[in-house]
């Protein structure tokens, strides 16, 4: 009887931790995400996941570096995506929600496309650069087969990739649930 009743505990302790453990993700500007994810053929759990690791779903948000808004691109970067995308562009563009979105969703199916769809190193390229990642995907140290990013030469980068999968997993749950 005991074990029994250290069984039923055991469940719904178990589903109460992954029930926390998801529900500190949040869900913002879902119709923005949804909208441009499918634009641009991506995951909408992938788009939130870098949101979230990005700026918390922060649309003010600026990094030390002069990121902004939500998916904390640089102000060349959006500059060059939106002539790309041939939009007006400023650098209050990026703290617009779906403006940012729709710049960020543009730049991750470009590296996406530009890593024949591995998603390590879009993210890794995401976060360190192109040049970055072109680098290590020749170094036999990050790389074995010259494709495929196994780990980023930079800690914080590499640090980076984590926490985006991380996120990129508990977000795929959330879209899944009812």
């Amino acid at each position: 009887c005991i074990a029994l009743i250290g069984l039923i505990a055991a469940y719904y302790l178990t589903d109460y931790l992954d029930w926390a453990r998801i529900n500190n993700y949040p869900m913002k500007y879902e119709d923005v995400i949804d909208k441009y994810a499918a634009e641009y053929q991506l995951d909408p759990a992938l788009v939130c996941a870098v949101i979230y690791t990005e700026s918390k779903f922060d649309k003010d948000a600026v990094s030390v570096d002069g990121a902004r808004g939500l998916m904390q691109i640089m102000p060349e970067t959006g500059e060059w995506i939106a002539h790309k995308l041939d939009w007006p562009f400023t650098d209050e563009t990026l703290f617009d929600p779906r403006a940012n979105a729709r710049l960020g969703a543009w730049y991750l199916r470009f590296l996406l496309d530009r890593y024949d769809g591995r998603v390590q190193n879009a993210i890794a390229a995401y976060h360190a650069g192109q040049g970055s990642v072109d680098a290590w995907l020749e170094d036999a140290r990050y790389s074995s087969d010259g494709l495929t990013l196994e780990r980023a030469g930079s800690s914080s980068t590499q640090h980076y990739i984590n926490k985006v999968l991380s996120a990129y997993e508990n977000y795929q749950i959330l879209y899944e649930a009812p």
